[in-house]
């Protein structure tokens, strides 16, 4: 029972940031902003659901395996969020300035 609700949870709030993260990507202004909501909610998403599977088919099943994509995930998510705000500064692709 408990790991069902625990699974639940997880599941959720998985789908809930990466849900937040497309809302990011869809009314963001500008690929700062864009690249920003990607690389944070779309890690926290993914590893959310990672840890769903990881608690629904147990440790001895995917224990490593699991621990091992989410570390994979935190290194290229952020990384690859991170080299996209770089390409566009060097192409100088301009920021967002908020006009009233």
């Amino acid at each position: 029972m408990i790991t069902s609700l625990l699974t639940a949870t997880l599941l959720l709030s998985g789908a809930f940031f990466i849900l937040l993260a497309a809302i990011g990507l869809i009314r963001l202004p500008d690929i700062y902003c864009r690249s920003h909501a990607i690389g944070k909610a779309m890690t926290l998403g993914i590893s959310s659901l990672l840890l769903a599977l990881l608690v629904d088919l147990g440790l001895a099943q995917t224990g490593l395996k699991v621990v091992l994509a989410i570390c994979f995930q935190f290194l290229t998510i952020p990384i690859g969020s991170h080299l996209l705000c770089l390409i566009a500064r060097q192409h100088e692709v301009p920021r967002w300035t908020h006009k009233k």
